[in-house]
């Protein structure tokens, strides 16, 4: 074993980050990033974090009731209640860690109104909230003794003993076990298994891997949101978000005829939950067969739509659109998961010293369609309770041999044939997408099971392709299983 730690978190995404700084000094730490820190999904949210913070205007009831709401009443209503009673706290706490929320002229926090929600409760750093979050408390876990940031660091292994877990990492061409008494996986959303998302090039459900791996619970995996305003740019894998806040802030959906459409659909329009914008564009789309839709925020003030999106005015100029004079062209594409690795109120798994917290993990907040801006909330609480949970622990129990170290693996083996990823993300995006085709679930989960099994059977060389490989294979089993049984529906 090349050292020990209190703890390892697996991921560097607002939960990682958030949780390792609610860890007291003397609990070593150990954070394992596998690109650059700043690649994570939470980097990439733009709308902001949704909380309680103006108790003259606002209540935990009526944000509860929009959660549940959106989540088709599907949700772990403890869990709402933990989190719409608790989050203010965190929101409160990352001001006081240098986020730069939007203010008024008077210095109060700018709350804005998304899809969804029945008051404005959003705060923001205009249009790149995540950013300014992950930024900053990347600079404070730099800054803590007990911490240990190791960055570029691809977990490949992580093996349960008796009082905790060894996991192997690749870094820098080495090949390194470190042990610790405690594991949490925060290691974000599953979007790279379609082959059109908003996540970040990360986000290949490898925490979910070994959850599975070691016998944890997963729960809902097939309840995955898709966007229904990502900029819609076939050349381009990876879709760049238009913000919830977006049609909060006035904009209108418009079909291939320039018609507003949303209200034949459902009666709140462009502010209904995400799943059923999505939806309605999916029968828009039957109903005009054409798949060209827009959003049009050109009747607001072009000096307005600048300032408070400043990101995404300068992202769609780039691609030739200027948002204050052009309608935007967008379709709806994978976005979040709301399903993951089974958690009880204090973020634990089934697996005893397994903690997730954050998108891989399934709190049952966000119930069937998560609400808008719930999602960094979510990290922050549950991350906290987990760290929490586990400084209590280790406290009572005092610090155990972790048991016997495994052989460590050998990384050598077949190169991994090319096209696995691409195949896998081929057969989501056309089964499972929007509206799923579920005439082809039981042939979409053969061929995804064949694929599994070549992985696992076969000794494959240990690189980044093959864990994503494998990982997405796990997820998409684990998804269509999940729809031909309807555990979902």
């Amino acid at each position: 074993m090349d050292k020990q730690f209190d703890v390892i978190i697996v991921g560097t995404g607002a939960a990682g980050l958030y949780g390792a700084l609610n860890y007291p000094e003397d609990i070593s730490v150990l954070l394992l990033s596998k690109k650059e820190l700043t690649l994570s999904n939470s980097s990439f949210a733009q709308g902001g974090i949704a909380a309680v913070l103006d108790t003259g205007n606002d209540n935990y009831k009526l944000h509860i009731a929009d959660t549940l709401i959106a989540g088709k009443y599907k949700n772990n209503l403890s869990a709402v209640e933990k989190l719409v009673t608790e989050g203010p706290g965190d929101v409160l706490a990352l001001k006081d860690l240098g986020v730069e929320f939007d203010r008024d002229k008077f210095g109060r926090l700018l709350a804005t109104l998304e899809g969804g929600h029945s008051r404005n409760r959003i705060v923001h750093h205009k249009d790149s909230t995540g950013k300014e979050v992950v930024e900053k408390l990347i600079k404070k876990a730099s800054e803590k003794p007990n911490v240990t940031i190791l960055d570029n660091a691809l977990v490949y292994s992580i093996d349960k003993a008796e009082q905790g877990f060894y996991v192997g990492v690749l870094r820098d061409g080495e090949n390194f076990v470190f042990g610790s008494s405690y594991c949490v996986l925060a290691t974000g959303g599953i979007g790279r298994v379609y082959k059109y998302t908003t996540n970040s090039a990360i986000a290949t459900g490898d925490g979910i891997m070994f959850a599975h791996l070691m016998g944890a619970n997963i729960k809902h995996l097939s309840r995955v949101q898709f966007h229904p305003t990502a900029f819609n740019s076939m050349s381009d894998r990876e879709r760049f978000l238009i913000s919830e806040a977006v049609r909060g802030e006035g904009a209108v959906l418009l079909n291939c005829k320039g018609e507003r459409f949303m209200f034949d659909y459902d009666t709140r329009g462009e502010l209904a939950p995400r799943d059923v914008v999505s939806h309605s564009i999916m029968l828009e789309e039957k109903k005009t067969n054409s798949s060209h839709f827009y959003l049009d925020i050109t009747h607001k003030d072009p000096e307005f739509v600048k300032q408070r999106f400043p990101m995404i005015y300068e992202n769609c100029l780039e691609k030739g659109i200027d948002i204050t004079k052009d309608k935007i062209p967008i379709y709806p594409c994978q976005h979040y998961l709301m399903g993951g690795i089974n958690v009880d109120l204090d973020s634990r798994t089934s697996v005893d010293r397994l903690y997730a917290c954050g998108e891989c993990s399934h709190t049952g907040v966000h119930g069937a369609n998560r609400l808008a801006s719930n999602s960094l909330l979510e990290a922050l609480v549950f991350s906290r309770r987990a760290a929490i949970d586990i400084t209590n622990k280790i406290r009572k129990g005092g610090r155990k041999p972790i048991g016997e170290e495994p052989k460590k693996r050998s990384i050598s083996g077949k190169k991994l044939p090319k096209g696995i990823r691409t195949g896998i993300r081929e057969i989501m995006q056309q089964t499972y997408f929007v509206i799923p085709n579920l005439e082809h679930i039981d042939e979409a989960y053969r061929q995804v099971d064949s694929i599994l099994s070549d992985l696992v059977t076969t000794e494959y060389e240990i690189t980044t392709d093959y864990v994503e490989a494998t990982s997405l294979a796990t997820v998409a089993g684990i998804i269509l299983e999940e729809v031909k049984e309807g555990i979902n529906l």
